[in-house]
């Protein structure tokens, strides 16, 4: 199998070797699963008919894509999207309204030994 012919498994698949002949790592692109950072743009400026795409929304309401993700698994969400050539989008006007509705139903944050009748925890 030596032959003058034969080429080497690197030749053959046309990648190049790295120093001492080691073939290069394939290492697997992973999505970013972080926070976007803040968006660069101001929700209200914009024209409530634009669509923004789910890393705009969720850089706008500081959550996940992947949180954007499973919400859209839920019919009932009050983040309403559409989805256009296959991608999910968000009228401007959807994230406001999420945004605003946020805004009624946060609860002030309880102490850390609050219980949720009123009465404080034993130790």
């Amino acid at each position: 199998m030596s032959g003058k012919d034969e080429k080497t498994r690197s030749e053959a698949l046309g990648s190049s070797s790295g120093p001492q002949g080691v073939l290069p790592s394939t290492k697997r692109h992973r999505k970013n699963r972080g926070i976007p950072p803040p968006a660069t743009f101001d929700i209200d400026t914009l024209p409530g008919s634009s669509n923004l795409t789910a890393l705009e929304a969720a850089a706008v309401i500081r959550r996940t894509p992947g949180a954007l993700e499973q919400w859209r698994r839920d019919p009932n969400h009050p983040l309403k999207w559409r989805y256009v050539d296959g991608r999910p989008l968000y009228r401007v006007d959807a994230v406001r309204d999420y945004l605003a509705g946020c805004d009624k139903t946060t609860k002030p944050p309880q102490p850390h030994n609050a219980r949720g009748d009123g009465r404080a925890a034993r130790l």
